[in-house]
């Protein structure tokens, strides 16, 4: 009896007050690092107008840095609740690969000049628009029907994905010199990248989604426990997790598009908020997940940028941790 009582006291969910001070200890950081980013060796007297100028600059970055954590960060843990996989991330799929496919032909046919001379928000909303098409006709092909199988879908994903690699490097090997310093540029995640015209439309989009899966958190419960446990709680197994995926290939186009690839920096985010949560409840660990992404984020770039002076190292270094985590997850799951 003893052994049966200490078990339900392990799995039961934590208390309320509990999850509370997480959340507000999590907020408060975020909140810290917000202030700053936007503060911190500002030029010109506090109040003045100069001073107000260059944190309305900096408002810009603040904001892309919040939107990246969120889509990078809820998009990894629904990947991973349709997937029934932790060890999974949304880049496995071939998202990253075809934004850099993409980057890679249009400096290829037409040079680097065509970067430049095609930014704009209608090149992001064609760039977004590709990959979830993409994404969607995938899933709707590969996983509709009798034969429908998530596996075969991740693994023809994962064959996409380097397909996509290979052709780009066919073609990065035929540049020159100078059009391969400038997609190189381009293709490494860079939260300078953005602009502040992207910003409404992308945070219209993923305010969108968001929507949608707070809506559906309670599905998502049930979808986590497994197809069968879904099936026989009368869920639409196929359609949802079908859903689901649209949705993450949604927030992964918009980051992508934004500041560029990043790879690990989901998993390590949502896979520490599995652990810091205390519950595996989706209306505990989405929000969660969101806010430890942005103080992660944020906390990092105050660091780099006014301690070590190496902001443009922000994304090298983040996906420098979040892999070497992953490796490290790796090879404790297999030595179980």
């Amino acid at each position: 009896m003893a052994e049966v009582l200490t078990a339900t006291a392990v799995a039961a969910p934590p208390r309320r007050p509990r999850i509370a001070w997480r959340f507000g200890i999590l907020a408060l950081v975020v909140v810290v690092a917000a202030i700053g980013v936007l503060t911190w060796d500002v030029p010109g007297t506090p109040g003045s107008r100069g001073f107000w100028i260059a944190v309305e600059l900096r408002i810009v970055s603040v904001a892309t840095i919040a939107l990246v954590a969120c889509c990078q960060a809820v998009a990894t843990v629904l990947f991973h609740t349709a997937t029934a996989n932790r060890i999974l991330t949304p880049s496995i799929m071939g998202f990253d690969a075809l934004y850099v496919v993409m980057q890679t032909a249009l400096v290829f046919f037409f040079g680097s000049a065509a970067l430049s001379a095609t930014d704009g928000l209608a090149k992001v909303i064609v760039q977004s628009v590709l990959m979830v098409g993409f994404a969607t006709l995938l899933y709707g092909w590969l996983f509709a029907g009798r034969r429908g199988n998530l596996h075969v879908m991740l693994l023809v994903g994962v064959v996409l994905g380097v397909g996509f690699g290979s052709l780009s490097t066919v073609m990065q090997r035929l540049l020159t010199p100078s059009d391969f310093d400038i997609l190189s540029a381009r293709l490494f995640g860079n939260l300078s990248n953005s602009d502040a015209e992207y910003l409404p439309w992308g945070a219209l989009v993923v305010a969108a989604v968001l929507a949608v899966v707070w809506r559906r958190r309670h599905r998502l419960d049930v979808i986590a426990l497994g197809r069968e446990t879904a099936l026989n709680l009368g869920v639409a197994y196929r359609r949802e997790v079908v859903g689901i995926l649209v949705l993450v290939a949604v927030l992964i186009s918009v980051s992508t598009t934004m500041v560029g690839p990043m790879t690990f920096f989901g998993f390590l985010v949502a896979t520490l908020a599995y652990q810091l949560a205390g519950s595996s409840q989706h209306r505990v660990v989405l929000p969660f997940a969101a806010l430890l992404g942005a103080a992660t984020l944020l906390g990092a770039y105050v660091v780099l940028r006014h301690v070590f002076y190496a902001a443009g190292m922000l994304s090298i270094i983040i996906e420098f941790v979040g892999g070497l985590f992953f490796l490290i997850f790796l090879l404790r799951k297999g030595s179980l």
